[in-house]
């Protein structure tokens, strides 16, 4: 390996490298692949053969506290699955449904008593699933319609699905493996001489089947089938009909019920008790980002080596044919995806680092700080599984009809991450979160509203609240300042310029919003959720917006710090940040065209300086890709052969 590819894994693999390491290395020595000849029971099983070996490898002790058996690093919890993308989506994906989901709920979600099952859970003992989604409820949890009813005269909770909407679906583990479910439902109960009331939704423990795998009486639990791609994990439905659990099983940090009925809860506001039970849970969104990465560098080294050594019609005066990678529109294909890939890393290294200190800590969360982790970790989960499903399928036609083959994993790749898009939240919904926090200036009273109230919040405090961002660095606050000259056109390779313009676009698409806003709350009849409604476009691109300028910030900011006398890494990682920072310009080059922030030259020029990046990072692409660290038995593909 050389110097230069030793340095890129260095700075990629940033404050995790020694976890990237160890499981570069456990993948080394076992290079599973997903093998669809298999069927989907033998698939299935396969993945359960490799979750339990996962589980004596000590890997998901690290996302539990030491308190109940774990190591208490998040941040080598998050990324050791991250990296399982490399070798099978479908075993990180069932082990984020057992440790990070169902694990995760028990940890966070419950106390002492419940805190008892994370031994057996890290094991693998249990295995277990994480029953939120039904199937009329998908993204609107607080929705739900799963009732949990309590009985006094038994001190029980009755779990029961009232409506065929109310089925448990899509749940990972609940067609075969899982033995309990964390269940989220509709909580009921009534102290002494009070009226049944529903106080919002809430998770309980509820077991589903029994050692020999049959369901438990009041339990149907049915088989999702064949899926699009993923299908070693068991996705299945979830049918209850009025179960009995001990009033124990309420997993009850955040609420309880007494034994006669009388519910208690140290957030009294239903709504900011509900988002705050599901802030802890945002491990999901950050590891789906992280996962969304993964598979796109693993698209890109192997696009990237086929592209070095296939080779396509002749050049005049040269006696062999010409690799792909020196075709411009080739490079074009892949290198501008290699910038995001390298960007989309940095960000994801910051995310992974403010979860664990905000999360890891033995101190209170802090409100603020907790609210702009949840819109970062819902914006850049959602950029980077739109982008890994754009780079994969740019990959595959990057290999033409090698591509297509299931031997060469693109195909594979791309149909099991495809859900990446809708895992942990759909992207547009996302985006609309991310804008709503961007428009209400992370405000902290709008945590306990409902939709409806956070939408007259942001209409009435549109005009206060409209300037208020997450906080720049000092670095990327000088380089801004620094370029805040009158009449001169922007030099596009200037760093400062090329933040500046996509601050300036953030600004005033936020601006806009708000305007929109405060107009449609001036107009007469119309209530406020027919003017957010209205928005929604808006709110999405202003969620796009704000995450594409936080990448940036983040890749220049890592850059920054690097040696100066590394002039080799300088060179490359600037080039790169210049592609990545240009071809965001480019892709929105009618924007910049049509509010004036760029000329019709300077729109031209973009593509000119795009090409340019290209060029001159054409040398480096095979150590670019290498640099990913991708074990050589995972890209041991037949037309790499």
């Amino acid at each position: 390996m050389s110097e230069l590819v030793t340095d890129l894994r260095r700075f990629l693999d940033g404050p995790y490298a020694a976890i990237r390491d160890r499981v570069r290395a456990d993948l080394a020595r076992d290079p599973r692949t997903t093998d669809t000849a298999l069927s989907i029971d033998e698939q299935r099983a396969a993945t359960r053969e490799a979750l339990l070996a996962l589980a004596g490898s000590g890997m998901p002790a690290a996302g539990f506290s030491r308190d109940h058996g774990g190591t208490g690093d998040i941040g080598a919890s998050i990324t050791g699955f991250e990296m399982l993308v490399y070798s099978d989506v479908s075993l990180m994906v069932k082990a984020g449904v057992q440790w990070g989901l169902f694990g995760g709920a028990v940890e966070n979600l419950g106390t002492e008593r419940h805190h008892a099952y994370l031994e057996q859970i890290i094991a693998g003992d249990l295995l277990g699933c994480f029953a939120m989604t039904e199937t009329g409820h998908g993204s609107d949890v607080q929705s739900i319609e799963t009732t949990a009813t309590y009985d006094p005269g038994t001190s029980e909770f009755v779990i029961d699905s009232p409506s065929p909407s109310a089925r448990k679906d899509y749940i990972g583990g609940a067609a075969h493996d899982a033995r309990m479910a964390a269940v989220f439902a509709q909580l009921v109960t009534a102290g002494p001489g009070e009226e049944p009331v529903s106080h919002g939704v809430h998770c309980l423990l509820v077991p589903i089947r029994d050692s020999d795998g049959h369901d438990l009486p009041g339990v149907t639990t049915s088989d999702c089938g064949p899926k699009g791609g993923l299908n070693g994990v068991d996705n299945g439905r979830i049918v209850f009909d009025h179960v009995r659990v001990p009033r124990d099983n309420l997993l009850d940090q955040y609420a309880s019920v007494a034994q006669d009925g009388t519910y208690s809860s140290p957030i009294e506001n239903p709504n900011r008790r509900f988002f705050t039970m599901l802030g802890t849970l945002i491990r999901g969104r950050v590891s789906i980002a992280g996962a969304s990465g993964a598979a796109s560098r693993l698209a890109l080294a192997i696009a990237g080596r086929y592209a070095l050594t296939r080779r396509q019609f002749d050049a005049p005066g040269h006696a062999e044919e010409v690799t792909i990678a020196d075709y411009l529109t080739h490079q074009r294909r892949l290198l501008p995806a290699v910038a995001r890939a390298y960007a989309l890393q940095c960000a994801q290294n910051d995310l992974v680092s403010t979860l664990s200190r905000i999360q890891g800590g033995a101190e209170p969360v802090d409100p603020g700080e907790q609210r702009t982790l949840e819109a970062q970790a819902a914006g850049l989960k959602a950029v980077a599984s739109w982008d890994a499903s754009a780079t994969i399928q740019t990959c595959r036609e990057a290999c033409g009809g090698a591509g297509y083959l299931a031997a060469n994993r693109l195909t594979t790749l791309k149909a099991d991450t495809d859900v990446f898009t809708t895992f942990e939240g759909d992207n547009t919904v996302l985006l609309q979160l991310v804008g709503k926090e961007l428009l209400t200036g992370y405000a902290d009273e709008v945590g306990g509203l409902d939709p409806v109230g956070m939408i007259r919040f942001a209409v009435t405090n549109a005009a206060d609240t409209v300037l208020e961002r997450t906080p720049m660095s000092g670095f990327v606050r000088g380089l801004l300042d620094a370029t805040k000259r009158e009449g001169d056109e922007p030099d596009l390779l200037d760093r400062g310029t090329q933040l500046s313009l996509l601050v300036d676009r953030e600004e005033h698409v936020l601006e806009t919003l708000a305007r929109r806003m405060q107009e449609a709350r001036k107009a007469e009849g119309v209530d406020a959720f027919a003017a957010f409604n209205a928005a929604q476009d808006h709110l999405v691109r202003l969620g796009r917006v704000h995450v594409e300028r936080l990448v940036l910030e983040s890749f220049v900011t890592k850059v920054a710090e690097l040696d100066p006398s590394d002039d080799e890494l300088r060179f490359v990682l600037d080039a790169l940040a210049d592609l990545y920072a240009l071809s965001v310009i480019e892709n929105d080059r009618a924007w910049f065209l049509e509010h004036r922030r760029l000329s019709v030259g300077r729109a031209k020029a973009v593509i000119r300086l795009v090409d340019r990046q290209c060029r001159r990072l054409r040398p480096y692409l095979g150590d670019l890709v290498d640099a990913f660290g991708i074990p050589d038995p995972l890209l041991d593909v037949e037309m790499l052969g």
